[in-house]
C-alpha cells in the first residue's frame, strides 16, 4: 500500500475506517485479526483513543503497511491539535543562540521579562543594535567590517560590559608619552600587594580606561583591549587568577597592547585567553610582544636568565627570596616567572599572594559581589 500525505489532517482513525471499507471488514473481524478487544477498535476509529506502537505494528500487519505509516498518523494528528499563537519559542531560541541569556541575566547586565519581545529590546540595548540579527560593534566609530562575529557570545557579552562601564568613565585624552611614563610609575608599585590599588587611578591619568569585570564561566578570558571611537583605549581584566604574578602580567601585557593600538586600525578587540599560558600554538607577533613585556615587567628578563644560569638547578626558596629583594619585586612575580621557564607550576606557590581584594575597591567593577551602574 502506498503511504498516504492528506492535504488535511484527520485523525488516525478516518484512515482505519478507510481500510476497514476496502475490505469490507467490520471492526469485530479486525478486532479478531488483531486478537484485542473491539472496543479499542471503535474507539479508534471514533478517534478517542491515540495508536500506540503495539497497535501500530498490529495495524501495520494487517494492512500490509508499516508500522511508521500509522505512528505518522497519529503525530501528526497530535500536532495538528496543539495550537501556537506566535512564534515566541523560535525568537527565545534564536537569542539563546546569539548570547548567553542565562548568565547575562543572573548577572542583572539586563533585565528578564516574560516578554519576549520586551526581552529581544533589553538585549538590543545591552550590545547597541536596532535589532537581535544585527552584529554588534564595540566602537561608535566602527567602519562596519564585522569585526565581532568571530567573538564567542560568551566573550561579547563580557565584552560589552566591559564597554557600557568604560564609557561612564571621565578621563583626559590619551597620551601614549604618559603611558609609557606610567609604566614606571607602575613598576614602582610592584614590590607590596596592596599597592596594586593605585594601577586604575594611574592609568587613567594616561587616558586609560581600566574596567575589572568578572569572567563569564567556561570563557577562559583573562583580559582584552579595544578603543572607543578610534581614540579612547580600554583595558578590561577578569582577574580569574587572584595573583599578584597574574595582575600586573596580564596588565602590562594589556597596557602593551594598548601602547602598539592594537585591534585600532579594524576595530578589532583584542581578546586574551589563557594569557601567558604554556599554548604550543602559534602566537601571533602582537600577543608575543605583549607577551614579553609582561614578562619584563615582573622580573627583567636580563637578571632572570642570569638568576637562572647561577642557580639552576638548585632554586631554593631562600635563594629566589633574596634575588627578589635585590630586584625589587615581590616574590610572587619572581616565583610566577620561574613557573613559567620552569615548567613547575606548583613551584613555592605560597608566594603568589592574592591582591583582588585590594584593587577592586579603587576600580570599577562588575562581580564579585561589587556592580557599577
Amino acid at each position: 500500500m502506498n503511504a498516504r500525505v492528506p492535504a488535511e489532517v484527520f485523525p488516525p482513525g478516518e484512515f482505519l475506517r478507510e481500510e476497514l471499507e476496502a475490505r469490507s471488514w467490520t471492526q469485530q473481524e479486525l478486532a479478531d485479526i488483531l486478537d484485542r478487544p473491539p472496543r479499542l477498535i471503535s474507539e479508534l476509529i471514533a478517534g478517542k483513543r491515540a495508536i500506540t506502537p503495539e497497535t501500530a505494528k498490529g495495524l501495520g500487519e494487517a494492512f500490509g503497511t508499516s508500522p511508521d505509516y500509522w505512528m505518522n498518523l497519529e503525530s501528526q494528528y497530535q500536532l495538528s491539535k496543539v495550537t501556537v499563537p506566535n512564534d515566541h519559542v523560535a525568537r527565545k531560541a534564536r537569542l539563546y543562540t546569539q548570547f548567553p541569556v542565562r548568565e547575562m541575566l543572573r548577572r542583572g547586565w539586563v533585565r528578564t521579562s516574560e516578554s519576549v519581545e520586551v526581552l529581544e529590546q533589553r538585549f538590543c540595548e545591552f550590545f547597541n543594535i536596532a535589532d537581535v540579527s544585527s552584529v554588534p560593534e564595540l566602537s561608535h566609530a566602527a567602519k562596519k567590517t564585522h569585526a565581532m562575529t568571530d567573538t564567542t557570545p560568551l566573550q561579547l557579552a563580557w565584552l560589552f560590559r566591559v564597554r557600557a562601564i568604560a564609557n561612564q568613565q571621565v578621563v583626559p585624552t590619551y597620551s601614549k608619552a604618559k603611558l609609557l611614563a606610567a609604566i614606571e610609575a607602575l613598576r614602582k608599585l610592584i614590590l607590596s600587594p596592596e599597592e596594586v590599588r593605585h594601577a586604575p587611578r594611574i592609568l587613567a591619568e594616561t587616558g586609560v580606561r581600566l574596567v575589572f569585570v568578572e569572567s563569564l564561566a567556561g570563557s577562559k578570558m583573562d583580559g582584552a583591549c579595544f578603543w572607543l571611537d578610534d581614540a579612547k583605549p580600554v583595558i578590561g581584566m577578569t582577574l580569574r587568577f587572584d595573583r599578584i604574578d597574574n595582575f600586573w602580567f596580564v596588565l602590562r601585557h594589556e597596557i602593551e597592547h594598548v601602547l602598539r593600538e592594537d585591534g585600532k586600525a579594524e576595530n578589532r578587540p583584542v581578546i586574551d585567553t589563557d594569557v601567558g599560558g604554556d599554548s604550543k600554538e602559534e602566537l601571533p607577533e602582537c600577543e608575543r610582544l605583549a607577551n614579553a613585556a609582561g614578562a619584563d615587567f615582573c622580573v627583567p628578563s636580563v637578571e632572570l636568565d642570569d638568576f637562572i644560569a647561577r642557580v639552576q638547578p638548585y632554586f631554593s626558596e631562600e635563594r629566589v627570596l633574596r634575588f627578589a629583594q635585590r630586584i625589587q619585586v615581590h616574590p610572587g612575580l619572581v616565583v610566577g616567572q620561574l613557573q613559567r621557564r620552569l615548567g613547575r607550576h606548583d613551584f613555592l606557590r605560597k608566594h603568589q599572594v592574592k591582591v583582588r581584594s585590594f584593587v577592586l575597591p579603587s576600580a570599577d567593577v562588575d562581580g564579585w559581589g561589587s556592580f557599577t551602574e
